[in-house]
């Protein structure tokens, strides 16, 4: 079988100039959504659907050009930003460098994550230099994979895993940008996941009492008590969706709610159909459109900069 070629990607890198300051510190953490499923230029036409919702295309209409319009430059290269950077540990390796696209869990810089436009917005809106720390596992819940110390039994081990990984990037910051130091200050927690916990009644029924334990106990582990929290609704299938789904969507917003300094993010609108996006088999990860993954994480970015009060640079 002939296979498309793949788009070649290149990338450029920018230097915003910095502020002097503690680098400011955010965890992203959740399932294989928080992962990024976002295609940038895959275009086969029998596996990718001929290209339709991949980035590469998407950002080609007319009506979202200036939405767009700083994630490449002017030679058509996606920008690299030098004061926004990514670490996330995936099976095959630990990804790290300045915030473009292919931070996922994904070989390559074929996928997008919410990671990519939130920080672009945060990195906008902040003066000192970001570091995002991407933690997150397909396929889990929190009834059990990440369950929390405060909801009692077993601490689900993915919960002990995302805490360590978290350690072990604050830890290796300084080895791993050394251009960052060693300063830094925990900045937020975005919080994207909920899949799992639609599919059985205990973990249905708890889910908003166990979301609330995670936050809590996550803010008490890093020590920083009012940490702002982003909550990001699980919109996929848009407003079609099964009582199961709009459950866990109410228990996300009631936590938001329940929670000091915390917000619910809706992203139900985000959601676009599956003959316009690459992977029309894959409902759970919004058929891969990178138009929906953009604007997850756009307005995931800017709740969190509302909710910190952040201004623009």
């Amino acid at each position: 079988m002939k296979f498309a070629l793949l788009l070649l990607v290149t990338l450029t890198f920018v230097r915003p100039a910095w502020a002097a300051g503690k680098v400011q510190v955010y965890i992203l953490a959740g399932q294989s959504n928080m992962q990024g499923q976002g295609v940038v230029d895959l275009d086969h036409p029998m596996y990718y659907n001929g290209g339709k919702g991949i980035l590469n295309n998407v950002m080609q209409n007319p009506k979202m050009k200036e939405v767009y319009a700083h994630i490449k430059d002017p030679q058509g290269n996606y920008v690299v930003r030098d004061d926004v950077f990514v670490r996330h540990v995936t099976k095959e390796e630990t990804k790290r460098g300045g915030l473009s696209i292919g931070f996922t869990s994904y070989s390559g810089k074929h996928h997008i994550g919410p990671e990519f436009q939130f920080g672009h917005l945060i990195g906008d809106a902040t003066k000192q230099p970001v570091l995002l720390i991407k933690t997150a596992w397909g396929g889990k819940s929190i009834y059990k994979d990440f369950r929390p110390p405060s909801s009692g039994g077993e601490v689900g081990p993915y919960y002990k895993q995302m805490l360590d990984e978290i350690q072990q990037g604050l830890t290796a910051m300084q080895t791993e940008f050394p251009k960052l130091g060693k300063n830094y200050e925990l900045a937020g927690f975005v919080w994207f996941q909920g899949w799992n916990d639609m599919f059985d009644k205990d973990a249905l029924a708890q889910y908003e009492t166990n979301l609330v334990n995670l936050v809590t106990d996550v803010r008490k582990s890093l020590g920083v008590e009012q940490l702002p929290v982003v909550i990001g609704e699980t919109g996929n299938m848009g407003e079609e969706a099964g009582d199961n789904m709009k459950q866990i969507r109410l228990a996300q917003k009631d936590a938001a709610q329940q929670l000091d300094n915390a917000v619910f993010v809706k992203t139900t609108q985000f959601a676009r159909p599956k003959e316009e996006s690459p992977n029309v088999g894959h409902g759970h990860h919004w058929f891969g459109n990178a138009e929906s993954y953009f604007l997850i994480g756009d307005a995931m970015g800017k709740a969190m900069i509302e909710l910190k009060g952040l201004g623009s640079k």
